[in-house]
């Protein structure tokens, strides 16, 4: 519950009228300052769970005996997982399996979403990926949360578990950290401005991306239990932005004229990164009536306007 989704998913379940229970590997040393910028940690039940350790998992799913079970957690880095590749895998599939074990012996009625990734999907075409495009996935960021969904679909036809997959594009929110590139982008632009730093050095310009707002974001996934049977959803805007244009967006939200701040890196690009990654929302707009609502350049500018100090973190 210490991510950006973790965070917005609590709130916005609390708005609905639920008990919420979250976790972290160590929660009493886990400072959660995300849920304190929400103003939300003390309406929160917190437990310590590894999701790589079966016995703490299920020993926490016996204890709080939940309804609903949001699987969030696992390395989220993609560049950092090709430095880590096997914590990687084990906190993001591992952490699935065991989460799936656990719901089918304690409580097979427990609906159980798991945060799948565009990533799996590699480069998709211009028109965007969809439940039926194939994946391609192409870092072991990737890689797991390929074999991650693999894994709730075959919990699903094998048991009748009701899992399901949001395989969510990029989305973005203030609580981003600066580690994630649009973060970094927009962090730098401020300090510019404020005559902290002179630059920005950034990897490849051209990559093209499907960014939304996260707030937006866990709506959908909360969305995906309430219904009668259990679906796998893509969840995304359907527009596209080069990283280009975000950059220069944000440094113009700031007054500023990127091309004098930002240096290109050839040390910052990926091994195999992707081109272009755009998805295609429609069984959710259909099946679930959802759709992003913040997009493009106003979510670049909700994110300046945030980082300067002059926005709220609530939708």
């Amino acid at each position: 519950m210490s991510g950006q989704d973790g965070a917005y998913l609590a709130q916005w379940l609390l708005d609905q009228g639920y008990e919420v229970h979250g976790s972290s590997r160590d929660a009493q040393t886990q400072g959660f300052h995300n849920l304190h910028r929400l103003v939300i940690a003390k309406r929160l039940q917190l437990h310590s769970m590894a999701p790589n350790d079966f016995r703490s998992v299920i020993t926490t799913l016996t204890r709080v005996e939940p309804d609903e079970v949001y699987y969030l957690a696992g390395q989220s880095s993609v560049g950092l997982s090709f430095e880590q590749p096997v914590e990687t895998f084990e906190s993001i599939q591992l952490g699935t399996l065991n989460l799936l074990e656990a719901i089918r012996f304690a409580n097979p009625k427990i609906r159980f979403y798991h945060a799948g990734s565009s990533e799996c999907f590699g480069n998709t075409e211009a028109s965007g990926a969809d439940e039926n495009t194939p994946f391609q996935p192409r870092s072991p960021y990737a890689v797991a949360k390929a074999a991650a969904v693999w894994t709730v679909r075959d919990y699903r036809e094998s048991y009748g578990l009701y899992a399901c997959s949001g395989i969510l594009f990029n989305h973005e929110s203030p609580l981003r950290p600066t580690r994630f590139v649009t973060a970094k982008i927009v962090d730098a632009a401020y300090r510019i401005a404020q005559g902290e730093i002179d630059s920005i050095e950034l990897g490849n310009l051209d990559i093209v991306r499907d960014w939304g707002w996260a707030p937006d974001y866990v709506e959908a996934m909360w969305l995906m239990l309430q219904q009668d049977e259990p679906r796998d959803y893509i969840i995304a805007t359907g527009a596209s932005m080069r990283l280009r244009d975000f950059v220069d967006e944000a440094f113009s939200a700031f007054g500023l004229d990127a091309s004098k701040h930002m240096r290109v890196s050839a040390s910052l690009r990926r091994p195999n990164d992707i081109a272009l990654s755009v998805g295609q929302p429609k069984r959710a707009q259909s099946a679930l009536g959802w759709q992003a609502r913040v997009s493009g350049k106003a979510l670049v500018e909700r994110l300046c306007h945030a980082r300067a100090g002059l926005g709220a973190h609530r939708t």
